[in-house]
């Protein structure tokens, strides 16, 4: 598993507490890149370097010579190829409110085991820098509105590597229908050929969850119309249980780029989100992913799960998805790995929301 995060690295620390409470020393865009894996119950990281040394190009075959690669050539070849071999899909996740790095870790491996999904993971400061209570989320909301940037490095990176992995396949694929074909094909049947050959050698969909306040930071990531966040990347975009203001949401939903839909999950028992709106009182709006009202904006696909999770904030997992069948695990299954949901779904025209059937 790879995890990108902008937090500060400790370093005389080793395994998890290498991560600090705080954003990176050398600022909040400063990015890194972290391979993890849990053995015998044990989580073990490593930082991978800037430039990757000549056993790691060897590794992922990254061999053209004078070219300097990255860690983020490295993780791009490495998860692209083993999405490929085992027909995975890629869900990129972005957490939220109080979640150190173990919590990060251990919700992304359930996440893959739950949905067969490839879980990449950016991870910010979301410990309250080491307070507790009203002052601990107040300093989660400072540090997400200071990793927009981070996040927006992340996602124009992710964007320019898919096209690169995306274009080596394409380059392979006209070769071999150039070959097989020959100059007489009409372009219509070169261009169909080339299209199958090329579903069949990348069929892998890129879908994203942004979590509670991870949806505040997505949100503030939107808002300059030069982000990379404005980067066609994902098939499927879902706001889960967002901690963001109902209010005024379709300004900045209404700009997320995406190749099927947008879902936004609303729990109204959903005791996180009571509390979150208590924090603060007045200063704090009805939540996005609390609130069955003034759901307009045009692109999104508003799916209340009142009735069938509980009190459950993270309803993508534990009780609410144990069972197979169950309605709550069939929808996230599904848009996780890039398919649309909508004959799972019953919708109420009069508040603009879908239900689960």
């Amino acid at each position: 598993m790879f995890i990108v995060t902008n937090r500060n690295v400790n370093k005389n620390g080793k395994d998890l507490k290498l991560f600090g409470d705080t954003a990176n020393e050398n600022g909040p865009n400063e990015l890194r890149l972290v391979a993890a894996e849990k053995k015998e119950g044990k989580w073990t990281v490593n930082i991978l370097p800037d430039k990757i040394t000549e056993k790691m190009k060897t590794e992922v075959n990254l061999t053209d010579a004078g070219v300097t690669y990255y860690a983020s050539d490295y993780v791009a070849a490495v998860l692209f190829k083993k999405l490929q071999a085992e027909k995975r899909n890629l869900l990129f996740f972005v957490h939220g409110y109080n979640n150190n790095i173990e919590d990060v870790l251990e919700r992304a491996a359930r996440l893959e085991a739950l949905y067969n999904v490839e879980v990449l993971v950016f991870s910010w400061p979301a410990n309250g820098g080491g307070v507790w209570g009203t002052a601990s989320y107040l300093s989660d909301k400072r540090d997400a509105r200071a990793s927009t940037g981070a996040l927006d490095r992340c996602l124009g990176r992710m964007a320019a590597l898919f096209r690169e992995q995306v274009e080596k396949v394409k380059i392979e694929i006209v070769k071999k229908v150039d070959k097989q074909l020959g100059s007489n094909a009409s372009t219509e049947k070169r261009n169909a050929l080339i299209m199958r050959l090329q579903e069949d050698k990348c069929p892998i969909s890129i879908n994203m969850m942004t979590h509670s306040m991870g949806n505040y930071l997505y949100q503030y990531t939107l808002y300059p119309e030069s982000s990379n966040a404005h980067e066609l990347l994902f098939d499927n975009v879902i706001l889960a249980a967002a901690d963001a203001n109902n209010k005024d949401h379709k300004q900045w939903v209404d700009k997320i780029p995406c190749r099927k839909s947008v879902y936004i999950t609303i729990n109204e028992d959903d005791s996180a989100l009571k509390l979150s709106r208590a924090k603060l009182g007045e200063q704090q709006l009805p939540r996005l992913g609390h609130h069955l009202h003034n759901l307009d904006a045009k692109q999104a696909i508003y799916v209340d799960f009142t009735e069938v999770v509980g009190s459950s904030h993270a309803y993508f997992e534990g009780d609410a998805v144990s069972n197979s069948n169950s309605s709550a695990f069939r929808f996230f299954n599904r848009v996780f790995n890039g398919e649309s949901v909508y004959d799972e779904l019953s919708f109420n025209a009069g508040i603009n929301c879908y239900r689960l059937k």
